[in-house]
This record gives C-alpha cells, sequence and structure tokens, in this order.
C-alpha cells in the first residue's frame, strides 16, 4: 500500500456520508407529484452519485435535453433542499476515521459536484468540519477537472501528490489522476450493478468503510 497521505480528500455523497436516503425521498416526492409509484430504495440508490439530473432522469424518463427537465429537477432540489439530513448519516467507521486522522492533527477536506447550497447545510447538521469544501459552483470547472482538487490541497497547505483522494465514482478517480494525488476508490458507496471499481484507474480500493479506516489510522 502507499505510505500514508499527508491530508485526505473526500467525495462526499457515497463516500463519506450516506446521502442516498434523502436523496429517495426527493425523488420519491417528485415521482408523487406526477402521480406515480414511488420507486425501490435500491433503485435510486444506484444513481446517487450521478446527480439529480440522472435522478429526473430514473423518476420521469425524461433525458437531459427534453421539455421539462429543468422544472423536474428543480423540484426534486427543493423537494431534498427542505431537509438534507434528515436521515443522512456518515458511512459507519468514519466518524472514527475523521475522528482519530483530526487529533494527530492531520488535514482533511471535501471535494464533491453537489452544490454548495445543499452540501454546506449537510455537513454543518452533520457537524463535520473539514479544512477545505470545494463544491460544485465554487469554480468554472468540476470533477472530472483537477481544479478543484488542486484549490483544497492549496487551502490544506499540502501538495498534491500528499493527497489521497477517495471517491465511489469513476470520475473521482479520473479527478485525483490527472490532479497528481493518490486515486483511491470504495466500494461501498451508489455503484450501478454493472460497475465494479477494480475497472476504475484507482491505486487503492477499499471495498468496505471498515477496511478504509483501518488502512489510515494504523497503530
Amino acid at each position: 500500500m502507499s505510505a500514508l497521505p499527508r491530508a485526505l480528500l473526500f467525495d462526499l455523497d457515497g463516500t463519506l456520508v450516506d446521502t442516498a436516503p434523502d436523496l429517495a425521498r426527493a425523488t420519491n416526492a417528485l415521482r408523487q407529484h406526477h402521480d406515480l409509484p414511488a420507486l425501490p430504495y435500491e433503485a435510486i440508490r444506484a444513481q446517487v452519485s450521478n446527480g439529480g439530473s440522472a435522478l429526473v432522469t430514473l423518476a420521469l424518463g425524461l433525458p437531459l435535453e427534453a421539455p421539462g427537465h429543468g422544472e423536474a429537477r428543480q423540484f426534486l432540489l427543493d423537494a431534498y433542499g427542505r431537509d438534507v439530513a434528515a436521515e443522512s448519516r456518515l458511512f459507519p467507521g468514519l466518524e472514527r476515521l475523521i475522528a482519530g486522522w483530526s487529533l494527530a492533527p492531520r488535514a482533511w477536506g471535501i471535494v464533491t459536484n453537489k452544490p454548495r447550497a445543499y452540501a454546506a447545510p449537510l455537513i454543518t447538521a452533520l457537524g463535520l468540519s473539514p479544512g477545505a469544501l470545494l463544491c460544485a459552483d465554487d469554480l468554472p470547472v468540476k470533477k472530472p477537472a483537477p481544479e478543484p482538487l488542486w484549490v483544497a490541497a492549496e487551502r490544506l497547505g499540502v501538495a498534491p501528490e500528499a493527497c489521497w483522494y477517495i471517491g465511489d465514482h469513476r470520475r473521482d478517480m479520473e479527478a485525483a489522476r490527472a490532479a497528481g494525488m493518490t486515486a483511491v476508490a470504495v466500494g461501498y458507496g451508489y455503484l450501478d450493478a454493472a460497475e465494479s471499481i477494480d475497472e476504475w484507474p484507482a491505486e487503492l480500493r477499499f471495498a468496505t468503510p471498515e477496511a478504509l479506516v483501518s488502512a489510515l489510522l494504523q497503530p
């Protein structure tokens, strides 16, 4: 395994925080608004890391370019934004990881494609205090572009090559590689059944939160 990093950078949804329950609630609220029955939770969970537009397509069958997609996406986001942390929680063991990592003290942050209007209240509600938070609308580009990762590392005062970027999506690995960081794939997030983290351009892979915690909190 690579040497332990000086800083950790996390993707948010599906990597650090299990936000699927609240996003599923919002997705099914959109379905209900259109007099459609609720979708199974697992079907929604598999699409969460693909963003709000993917959830609209799942819920209503409307592709991104279809008339009404934008209005439906805003309805979904409004429903979600009314309570972003009703059921969302850190994945098991990651609270201990953050506490142990920060105790050293060592730096950590979050780089997400989630808009700040939803990411910041979620992080506040969960009592998290990352040293850097980069959201989808903070820069002109977002992942898989490397710039958000570079800005986060700069804010933490750590060189990119001394950071791990941890994520549950191929674009996270692409962003990490482009930024010169160690790309760390986790398999407990929001993967479609056809996906495998073994196929992603990652340097390290962890199937469970517990495996990630064990690797980083070495005695």
